[in-house]
């Protein structure tokens, strides 16, 4: 994946058991009222800590998008908004000075937003496409990071659940994480690639 481009396309566009998945960018006019009712959930803004005022999730929202490693997007199931989330280049992040980050180590953020789509299974179900989708999609192999809060297990839960492995503890500023990691996936050979009979 190249610097500057997206680490997912432009709108993504999946099928689920749950429902098709689309990722798209956020739009402050449209998706702002979703993301602060949502940070203003005591179960979100206990980890994410941007609940208050909208004029302060307007303000991360528009750092994320204005960084040129990260993405931000909402996440709809069936049409409906239930989610955000954050995809960045893990190696150009501040996250890469807390472990031995690879030049194509892809981040992600996410939070389901909508009660009712919590503790179902929903999280596992929507890590796993969309990182199967990032990896499968990228240019060569690469791995995909994140870094739950320790005390949210049930996100550390669905973490695992989704093929990542804990590789261990870190302390963040804000935060006392677990470092979870997705490994990347094979890729057959093809006739042209170096090495092929």
């Amino acid at each position: 994946m190249s610097v500057g481009t997206p680490l997912v396309p432009r709108w993504w566009d999946l099928p689920t058991p749950a429902g098709r998945l689309t990722l798209s960018p956020v739009k402050s006019e449209r998706d702002l009222p979703d993301i602060h009712r949502w940070m203003n959930d005591p179960a979100v803004a206990r980890y994410w800590e941007l609940d208050g005022p909208i004029e302060r999730v307007a303000e991360h929202v528009a750092e994320q998008r204005a960084a040129a490693h990260t993405d931000a997007y909402v996440a709809r199931l069936a049409g409906r908004p239930i989610g955000y989330w954050e995809v960045y280049r893990a190696a150009e992040d501040r996250l890469a000075e807390y472990y031995p980050a690879l030049r194509d180590d892809v981040g992600v953020h996410f939070l389901i937003g909508e009660p009712d789509c919590r503790g179902i299974g929903l999280g596992t179900l929507l890590l796993r496409v969309v990182c199967d989708a990032i990896q499968t999609r990228s240019d060569g192999p690469c791995r995909i990071v994140a870094e739950p809060d320790a005390r949210n297990t049930a996100s550390v839960r669905a973490f695992r659940a989704a093929g990542f492995e804990a590789s261990g503890i870190i302390d963040l500023p804000e935060k006392r994480a677990v470092l979870v990691i997705r490994s990347a996936v094979p890729r057959p050979r093809r006739p042209s690639d170096p090495g092929s009979p």
